[in-house]
């Protein structure tokens, strides 16, 4: 098989310094790493363990290796999810967002050609957050990253409707993400938020952008969800069936079936099985699913691009997963990545 041309668009980064937060703001509940050895930290969640990162998680270099070896030319940048800060006061998620864009964008302007960047935005306040998506246009972003609910509120609801119709006029970009899984209180064992949680968010956040009329009235709003869109691409019948059969209910902002928004959103490749991606690819068309990893965390794809590659399909269905929909989603073509 030919070296068919490769974009990640989801990968998470982190800059390797972020100062004390906790300090600077006046209380706590932010994140910083604790470098405690050569090319390790942890991220520590006040004084409460999170996560051990490595240095790939902060070194663009190291990252750009590590996919060469891999075959796969550019990645899509955003925060690690749990950066978001919705629950902090703002103005203090606006100042995190600023500091963690300008990183992100800083690593987009020295390697064009290797990297793209999502921002981060205050999605608690819709006055600041647009303030800040207009400012990750200028500064080089083609998008956004979010969660898939703002502190318990879903996306469809009409409070956040301005902040996603000003990425529709603003030709940016969305990236869903699950973060803050609900009913955590039952799921304290067996990494169950990550292996149970993510996919509902998702499936949540997918659901509430149609039944809402969200994606009817956005026609042109390019939003791509994560994790393969969850649960939904396998419980679309059962959303459908309700839709037809109790449309006091599920009809009530948005008249057209469920299943009409298939192939008019993207979602990533992360799915972990061959039989689910070729159901996603029948399902969504090969132009809406985009090669996604989860890099540099253990729960992703640990070799990119691998479970395309190794399906049954000519070059060119490949290529258009490996690339061509992320283009689309981005709204760019190839040619943006040759040198320059």
């Amino acid at each position: 098989m030919a070296d068919l041309f490769s974009i990640d668009i989801h990968t998470h980064i982190l800059p390797e310094n972020i100062p004390d937060l906790g300090s600077k703001y006046g209380y706590r509940g932010f994140i910083h790493l604790d470098h405690h050895k050569p090319g390790c930290a942890r991220m520590m969640k006040d004084d409460k363990f999170f996560r051990e990162v490595q240095s790939n998680c902060w070194d663009p270099e190291v990252r750009m290796a590590e996919y060469d070896a891999h075959h796969v030319h550019v990645q899509v940048l955003s925060t690690v999810p749990v950066m978001f800060s919705y629950w902090a006061k703002a103005q203090d998620t606006l100042d995190l967002s600023m500091f963690l864009n300008d990183h992100i964008a800083g690593i987009v302007h020295r390697w064009p050609t290797r990297f793209v960047g999502l921002g981060t935005i205050p999605m608690q306040d819709p006055e600041l957050a647009i303030k800040e998506l207009e400012r990750c246009k200028r500064i080089g972003l083609l998008g956004i990253q979010i969660g898939t609910h703002i502190n318990g509120t879903n996306l469809g609801e009409p409070r956040l409707f301005s902040i996603f119709q000003a990425c529709q006029e603003l030709d940016m970009a969305v990236f869903i993400h699950p973060w803050d899984m609900m009913g955590m209180e039952r799921m304290d064992k067996y990494w169950m938020p990550w292996l149970v949680g993510m996919p509902v968010e998702t499936t949540t956040a997918i659901t509430s952008m149609i039944f809402s009329g969200l994606m009817q009235r956005l026609p042109k709003l390019r939003v791509a969800f994560a994790h393969g869109g969850g649960s939904f691409p396998a419980t679309i019948g059962r959303i459908e069936h309700g839709f037809q059969v109790r449309p006091d209910l599920c009809a009530v902002d948005n008249n057209v079936n469920p299943r009409e928004y298939l192939g008019r959103f993207w979602i990533d490749s992360l799915v972990h099985d061959p039989a689910m991606l070729q159901l996603v690819v029948d399902q969504m068309g090969a132009n809406r699913v985009a090669l996604g990893t989860d890099y540099p965390f253990p729960l992703g794809e640990l070799e990119p691009g691998q479970l395309i590659k190794s399906m049954p399909w000519d070059d060119a269905t490949k290529e258009m997963l490996l690339s061509g929909a992320a283009l689309e989603w981005m709204g760019l073509d190839r040619a943006h990545f040759k040198a320059r």
